[in-house]
């Protein structure tokens, strides 16, 4: 029993260090260049928390996203960008775990988790400034949250299927 607990333990440390990790590489991606728009990120680690979700379940991608979203908040951010982090990933974890309960692929799945991310920001972006004209970033984040969704959904997959194949 305690070494499945410490399997258990070692097995959150990689993936929340994996994710965090991505969270820093993307910083030295310039998707601004190509997308001159606050907030639009390739979401990088969230390969990771797909994974989770598939492979560990929705508790245990939780726990890795929150961490991840705080550690890499409090080193690369500040207050609000975990706010929009935490607000974008929860909305995302929870378009991801219901869909992933239907005949969606992990693909689709991700492709929703990525323009409900985008919305979860976007929605605190209008209660912390109190005005709904931001909202006009709406189309934009929906395009990148789509794409990025499907990147990184596609990426996921293929980290599966490996997993999957060492395994058998």
């Amino acid at each position: 029993m305690k070494n499945s607990k410490a399997k258990d333990i070692a097995f959150y440390g990689i993936m929340i260090a994996l994710a965090f990790i991505f969270s820093y590489l993307e910083g030295f991606i310039p998707i601004n260049a190509l997308i001159p728009i606050p907030g639009v990120k390739l979401g990088l680690a969230n390969i990771v928390i797909l994974f989770a979700l598939y492979a560990m379940g929705i508790k245990q991608a939780i726990i890795i996203a929150i961490i991840r979203v705080l550690l890499a908040g409090f080193l690369f951010g500040n207050p609000m960008t975990i706010a929009y982090s935490l607000c974008g990933c929860a909305l995302s974890l929870g378009i991801m775990w219901l869909t992933k309960k239907t005949k969606l692929s992990i693909i689709g799945v991700s492709m929703l988790g990525g323009i409900f991310h985008n919305i979860g920001q976007l929605i605190m972006a209008v209660l912390l400034t109190s005005t709904a004209r931001i909202a006009y970033y709406l189309p934009v984040l929906l395009i990148s949250g789509l794409v990025t969704g499907l990147l990184m959904g596609f990426a996921a997959k293929l980290v599966i299927d490996r997993v999957k194949n060492i395994k058998k």
